[in-house]
């Protein structure tokens, strides 16, 4: 039997892997499957407290509602929860347009995956893709996002309208308190969904751009939910 010999000049290599990890395929590419996996984990993370928050926010709701509280002229426990007047037409448009920008965030979602898949596909020789002009869903689900805070803001403004303040009652303060801190949340997507937009413009991989834009779709996926639920929360249990 032949004994591989080793040292200078002879002898046998070791086998080559491919890998790399985080940092790539092991011919120094980037491993932009690993790094979605990553950015996909951590949107769960992310979402994980927020999930924590409204459920929080939904047992105090639940549990103020038919809690009495202590009338010191008559030094009796009454109930002061007052069902709040909601601007439901309102309320509705905004949620369909909260449910068309979702809607338009995947296609951007899709959209950008799919150019990420035919990225390689110029490279074969004799294959030829044409140019493909890619429509804006990204800055489409940016202005209804935005129609969906302004309506926000109207349906606010018709509360006051209505007689119902901040420190009106339990009541109102609930609905205003669920509703403005789902909007601070969407705020924040909508900044994410503006970024992406950037990204989405410049001359960076499709791979890296195709990560923003999907990480960003599945939290306006999650924005849009949260408002159903909570829509639902101060229609129902009044």
């Amino acid at each position: 039997m032949k004994v591989p010999q080793t040292g200078k000049g002879g002898g046998t290599r070791p086998p080559a892997y491919r890998g790399g990890g985080d940092g790539g395929d092991g011919d120094g590419s980037p491993d932009y499957g690993a790094r979605l996996r990553r950015a996909r984990l951590g949107l769960a993370v992310l979402t994980a407290p927020i999930i924590m928050l409204f459920v929080s926010l939904t047992s105090a709701y639940v549990v103020r509602q038919g809690l009495p509280t202590l009338d010191e002229s008559t030094n009796t426990y009454v109930r002061d929860w007052i069902p709040v007047n909601l601007p439901i037409a309102l309320l509705l448009v905004n949620t369909l347009l909260l449910l068309v920008s979702s809607i338009t965030a995947e296609l951007a979602r899709r959209q950008i995956t799919r150019q990420a898949a035919l990225a390689s596909v110029p490279a074969i020789p004799g294959v030829s893709l044409g140019r493909e002009r890619g429509f804006p869903w990204l800055m489409v689900t940016v202005v209804l996002g935005a129609g969906f805070l302004t309506g926000q803001w109207m349906a606010w403004r018709e509360l006051a309208a209505r007689g119902f303040y901040l420190a009106t009652s339990a009541s109102s303060s609930f609905v205003y308190l669920l509703t403005a801190t789902h909007a601070i949340h969407l705020i924040g997507g909508m900044l994410v969904l503006l970024y992406a937009a950037t990204v989405s413009l410049l001359k960076k991989p499709v791979e890296s751009r195709r990560i923003v834009v999907d990480v960003t779709a599945w939290y306006w996926h999650f924005m849009l939910l949260l408002w159903i639920y909570i829509f639902g929360l101060v229609w129902f249990i009044k």
